[in-house]
């Protein structure tokens, strides 16, 4: 069924609305740009996508899951670059008030917009006579950074401290290092996982799931030794090849299967492409078009500094190609950083030598007849701070840091340079680490576009969410032919039979005729309709209908009871 693709998202738009899948949160209050409701079929489908995922990565062995507080300290987001950095370029008209992402405005004007500085995007904007979308006028005041995340304090009154509620959840991962080093014991390479809200204060929200200022977001950090190569096993897509556009040194875009272009330096790390083949899998697995998938290398001018490689998985939707997963070599920036802000060397992880190394060492150490006497009780935690430095500085006297944050004058009569040699075993070190980042609202919305299907029956038009089983908000609906007979009786005695299982999600449905009781749930993506007839009186079987291309069986409701329950029951035929 041909159609215009903008009348096509009305329609899907309005499905999801009226059948409870996504809607806008606080409607009767005039609703607020960025926040979504997910209803009585999209919140159980976003909870499946969310186990999918999950699933998916703990299956690895060296992954676990953690949860963290979704209210930051602002010392935490300090730390991390985000209070500094965390920034969109907004542009103001003059004329309306109405605030803009600066690069919103010129996105048809430049490949990257998000790279260009608040100069460069004035200049565009101005040359190209752009018009406030609200009111037409083109009157802009310069643009300026505006920091995204919403901020909060945690206590009350004066003692309270400065948060901010969190913009990711890969912080929280971080902080957990240590103890997920003790818990994989003390072993490289590990991860973690954790999956919940996230909080942008976005300027102007848009294109409705893709742009939220609440949002699902899903994170994995993948902790690993940088001096010890990978040996990733690429065979199981040595038939596959993927969509990239990598950087515009390796000219435009190609198709190639991810070990080849691991080999190829194509994509800078092996760990990086196999993040990127597991991804993959992970959205062709919940209903993507595997052709509707290409991953794009970050150029130099908008790579994070700290990244070293750095591709993003976009989907094609009725948006346009859209990024929702990002893959990033961070190199050792988080834990470094958090070590620097706290002094905290609980950050690193011991690489042991493969013989031990014999070293000449010069060490520094006080003068006891100068240092006891003039700093007292002092003086073991100065002569610690000396102990910790790596030679001595250029010029005396010189300020030398404490660990309780003070500071004393140093001169060079205070100090005694001492050459050892000792024996070492091992190194500690800052591990690095490459992380996938899944915006699960925007996936489970390509899921909702990739499913949607319209056709005609009957000269009317027919609408089916082709979702794939394993994620469906309902597993099977149960209709009874008519509510009277003892029709309906055996429909929800089989109905509460399933909702027993536990993770099966049944609904029963007798209103209206059967035809547009299937119509339903077809449109809602439910795999399996069970129909309750007057056959199911004399013999108790039922019909089973499958939802993507009507056929049908006969079958017991106990027999139907235990394949549900079965650990596969995606295929009921």
């Amino acid at each position: 069924m041909m159609s215009d693709p903008q009348a096509r998202l009305e329609r899907l738009t309005s499905m999801l609305r009226r059948r409870g899948v996504i809607l806008p949160a606080f409607e009767i209050h005039g609703g607020v740009a960025g926040l979504f409701d997910f209803g009585p079929v999209g919140g159980r489908l976003r909870r499946r996508l969310k186990n999918a995922w999950l699933e998916h990565w703990l299956s690895h062995g060296d992954i676990v899951e953690i949860d963290s507080p979704t209210i930051t300290p602002e010392a935490v987001l300090m730390a991390s670059g985000h209070v500094g950095e965390f920034n969109d370029h907004m542009s103001e008209c003059t004329s309306c008030g109405g605030a803009f992402r600066s690069d919103h405005l010129i996105a048809d004007l430049h490949g990257n917009p998000d790279s260009l500085s608040a100069n460069e995007l004035d200049i565009l904007i101005t040359q190209n006579k752009i018009a406030c979308p609200t009111c037409s006028v083109i009157d802009w005041k310069p643009a300026r950074p505006m920091n995204l995340m919403f901020g909060t304090r945690i206590g009350a009154m004066k003692g309270g401290r400065s948060a901010y509620m969190r913009p990711e959840t890969a912080q929280g991962m971080f902080m957990q290092f240590p103890a997920l080093y003790r818990h994989f014991r003390n072993r490289l390479p590990f991860g973690a996982v954790q999956s919940g809200k996230g909080y942008r204060n976005e300027i102007s929200p848009r294109q409705g799931m893709i742009r939220l200022r609440e949002f699902n977001m899903a994170e994995l950090e993948y902790f690993i030794d940088p001096d010890v190569t990978p040996n990733h096993d690429f065979s199981n897509w040595d038939g596959v090849e993927f969509n990239l556009i990598p950087d515009p040194d390796f000219g435009g875009p190609i198709t190639i299967s991810p070990g080849t272009a691991s080999t190829q330096n194509i994509i800078r790390h092996p760990t990086v492409a196999w993040f990127m083949a597991r991804t993959w899998d992970f959205l062709v697995s919940v209903g993507i078009d595997p052709s509707r998938i290409r991953f794009r290398q970050h150029e130099g001018t908008e790579m994070a500094h700290y990244a070293s490689d750095c591709w993003d998985a976009e989907i094609d939707g009725s948006y346009g190609w859209i990024e929702c997963v990002g893959i990033a070599h961070r190199g050792c920036y988080d834990l470094g950083a958090h070590e620097s802000a706290t002094g905290d060397k609980n950050l690193r992880a011991w690489r042991p030598y493969d013989s031990p190394k014999v070293v000449d060492k010069t060490v520094l150490s006080g003068n006891s007849s100068l240092v006891g006497p003039l700093f007292k009780s002092r003086a073991g935690a100065v002569n610690s701070a000396l102990e910790s430095m790596n030679g001595l500085p250029e010029k005396f006297p010189f300020k030398l840091e404490l660990d309780d944050g003070s500071s004393v004058s140093i001169d060079s009569e205070m100090v005694v340079e001492k050459r050892i040699q000792t024996t070492e075993h091992g190194e500690w070190f800052l591990p690095h680490v490459v992380e996938p980042a899944f915006g699960i609202d925007r996936i489970l919305w390509h899921i909702l576009d990739h499913s949607y299907v319209e056709t005609e029956k009957g000269g009317d038009s027919y609408t089916v969410l082709r979702l794939d089983p394993s994620i469906a908000a309902i597993d099977v609906v149960i209709l009874p032919l008519m509510e009277k007979n003892g029709l309906d009786q055996i429909a929800r005695d089989i109905h509460q039979s399933i909702c027993s299982i536990g993770n099966i999600s049944s609904y029963y449905d007798g209103s209206g005729s059967i035809g547009r009781r299937y119509a339903r749930a077809d449109e809602v993506g439910v795999p399996w309709a069970v129909t309750v007839d007057h056959e199911s009186v004399q013999n108790g079987s039922v019909t089973i209908r499958r939802r993507d291309d009507g056929n049908q069986i006969r079958i017991q409701p106990d027999d139907l009871v235990a394949r549900l329950s079965s650990s596969d029951f995606t295929n009921l035929f």
